[in-house]
């Protein structure tokens, strides 16, 4: 059996889905976390999956989201759908909730966070509710387990007894929508029965205007005017636009049942609490500056006090460990150039990027405890307005956000962005938030040109970032991108006190990721930079790194960066490792140098002035991202050529960036 988890974003659906399934799933409390649907085994029944879908508000293909939740449902026939219905909003839920009973798939309700109502002293009559609805209704509250046994129990009943809805025309009797949606439903009938669609849910997307539906059911010219008279009589009945006229059709439903079956006693005092603190951190002239303090005391908790503290003491216990295994190796009189590669290489490279391990979880610590808290939901709203004056709605923050975890995920989820022209505009901008990969490079070079410093040049860097793709989206918005985004619409969730493992099992994503770009990407870089380094075009090791194939090829490519200060072949060669992954240039630097962690930030005296050493922050800042950025890029954008015009951008904004700072830098040297 195959079921489908459907609901409205921050109803705690991937809350539940992880509670069905056992699965380590991260929890997120704003759009753009679950952006393709995600699968698992229901726990405790046999052959039984789950299909976690995107977070949606309605069944019209408006969104990529809503397109991926429609289509899984419509193409794939799951057996039964679980619908999670947020109990402290139940009016705006149940909208999604008739187009999916509109369906006509066996389906259950999770009445989720009915603690929150009992704590306002509110309550819902399930009886009730279940007999307005045609459905079972189970009340749980998902992020403490309650009801979920109970859940998955009616759900695989209702599934195996293939129990459809019992109740699925929501209009009032002989309303002009009734007649319409009837009329509609009379005409395309045959259609639908061919393709097993259910009649009703294809005659409401047709009122809206659906030309997918009307192209899917095969609609010939006649029958298209027919509707589209049909629908012009609804309209001239109602005084209403088509989709209006329907929506409010449906709502004086929901508002029937709700008033049968709801007693609600007042807000919840998680609402009130998040009203009250939400005056300061939303508020007309505290929303940015509390912003900016948020973030500018994450960056010095995690580069000057927790991160950099944890990163010296791992890197001093691998340089320990290097140590040890050198003095073994020679102990041992193994082959020089096995030796060379296990400390030159292996532990120069591998290790020099491990020791940033607790930097990066460390941040991540503090981004994910802001956004289980609900604060990030925030942000994005908080966005909307100046992200406008750019060309963008504040849809587009939440992929620029997820930016500076990894480029990757966060292109994937500019799909949650309405429009394919702010869609566009998104992927586009989203490299100019620096990722987590670029970290190490920062911290290696604050720590030898600025010590002490570290949280001010990290809040610079991410503040260039930011204002360059300012400076960006305002080009594009009156060239390439010209007219207007599309509304923004979103719920803030209530502030909730962040889950202990919802935070772990992100912290321990994160670090499993870095882990295994070390151990590959990082590691096969590192040997390939090793293995050029070490011999020269006859493949004979030798004596000097300057003799090796890797200083030809460096060569051939450092006069392009003499403008900005830094011709040495050795870091011409590190920049272009980055593009395996940006870890790869401190790795590079490592082993060209010769140095362990603990010398490295010392043994950059030889290659960069501090003027020079800035310029090249700010080169690595805005370069083009990894190759598995590039991928997703291109997958997303569908062109090759446009791929290559991106990358070329990239290079060329970074370019011209770096030289101006370099040019800058004189004035006050």
């Amino acid at each position: 059996m195959v079921f489908a988890l459907a609901g409205n974003q921050n109803s705690g659906k991937t809350t539940l889905f992880n509670a069905l399934t056992g699965s380590n799933r991260h929890v997120g409390n704003f759009p753009g976390v679950t952006v393709d649907r995600m699968s698992g085994s229901v726990r405790g029944v046999k052959d039984a999956n789950v299909v976690d879908l995107p977070g949606i508000y309605s069944l019209r293909p408006y969104t990529q989201e809503e397109i991926v939740a429609r289509d899984f449902i419509l193409n794939e026939k799951p057996d039964g759908i679980i619908n999670i219905v947020d109990a402290t909003n139940i009016e705006r839920n149940l909208y999604l909730t008739l187009q999916l009973l509109e369906l006509r798939v066996p389906t259950v309700i999770a009445l989720n966070m009915m603690d929150e109502v009992r704590a306002a002293g509110g309550t819902v009559d399930i009886a009730k509710l279940s007999a307005a609805l045609g459905v079972p209704v189970v009340p749980i509250a998902a992020a403490k387990g309650e009801g979920v046994s109970e859940l998955i129990d009616r759900a695989v009943e209702t599934a195996r007894e293939k129990r459809k809805p019992a109740v699925w025309d929501f209009c009032a009797a002989d309303s002009p929508v009734h007649r319409c949606v009837h009329a509609i439903v009379h005409l395309i009938q045959d259609h639908a029965d061919r393709d097993a669609l259910p009649s009703r849910f294809c005659a409401a997307k047709l009122i809206e205007g659906d030309a997918e539906m009307a192209n899917r059911l095969g609609l010939d010219e006649n029958e298209r005017e027919l509707i589209g008279h049909c629908v012009a009589e609804l309209e001239s009945e109602t005084g209403l636009d088509a989709i209006a006229a329907l929506a409010e059709s449906r709502y004086r439903f929901i508002e029937s049942v709700v008033a049968a079956a709801v007693v609600k006693r007042g807000d919840s005092p998680a609402h009130t609490r998040s009203l009250t603190i939400d005056r300061v951190l939303t508020g007309k002239y505290t929303a940015f500056p509390a912003f900016i303090a948020i973030m500018c005391l994450v960056f010095w908790l995690t580069f000057n006090v927790i991160g950099s503290a944890l990163s010296d003491w791992l890197g001093a216990g691998i340089d320990a460990l290097t140590a040890a295994v050198d003095t073994w190796l020679s102990a041992t009189g193994i082959n020089p150039v096995v030796h060379s590669l296990l400390i030159d290489g292996v532990f120069a490279g591998v290790g020099s990027v491990l020791s940033f391990l607790p930097v990066v979880v460390t941040l991540f610590f503090f981004l994910s405890i802001l956004e289980d808290t609900g604060y990030m939901a925030r942000i994005a709203f908080v966005m909307d307005r100046p992200l406008r004056k750019l060309g963008l709605s504040g849809r587009s923050f939440v992929p620029m956000l997820i930016g500076f975890g990894c480029t990757v995920p966060a292109i994937m989820a500019s799909r949650t962005v309405s429009s394919d022209r702010d869609r566009k505009m998104t992927i586009l901008l989203t490299p100019f938030m620096s990722c987590s990969a670029k970290i190490p490079i920062y911290a290696v070079f604050t720590a030898a040109f600025f010590p002490g410093r570290g949280a001010l040049v990290m809040t610079c860097l991410y503040s260039a970032g930011i204002l360059l793709a300012i400076l960006s989206a305002l080009v594009l918005k009156s060239t390439a991108f010209r007219g207007q985004p599309v509304p923004f619409v979103m719920e803030l969730p209530n502030y909730r006190l962040p889950s202990v493992k919802s935070v772990a099992l992100l912290l321990w994503d994160k670090a499993k990721d870095f882990l295994q770009r070390a151990f590959t990407i990082i590691f096969a870089a590192t040997i390939i930079i090793w293995f050029l380094q070490s011999f020269d075009y006859r493949l004979n090791v030798v004596a000097d790194s300057a003799d090796s194939l890797l200083a030809y090829v460096g060569r051939f490519i450092a006069p392009v960066f003499v403008p900005m200060g830094f011709a040495d072949w050795r870091v011409a060669t590190a920049l272009i490792s980055g593009f395996s992954a940006k870890e790869a240039v401190v790795s590079t630097l490592s082993v060209l140098l010769g140095t362990g962690m603990s010398e490295l930030s010392g043994a950059l005296g030889v290659l960069f002035t501090t003027r020079s050493a800035v310029s090249f922050l700010v080169f690595t800042l805005l370069y083009t991202p990894c190759v598995a950025a590039v991928a997703t890029l291109r997958r997303e954008l569908g062109s090759r050529l446009a791929t290559l015009g991106v990358v070329a951008a990239q290079c060329a904004v970074a370019w011209v960036a770096a030289y101006a700072v370099y040019l800058i830098g004189g004035l006050f040297v």
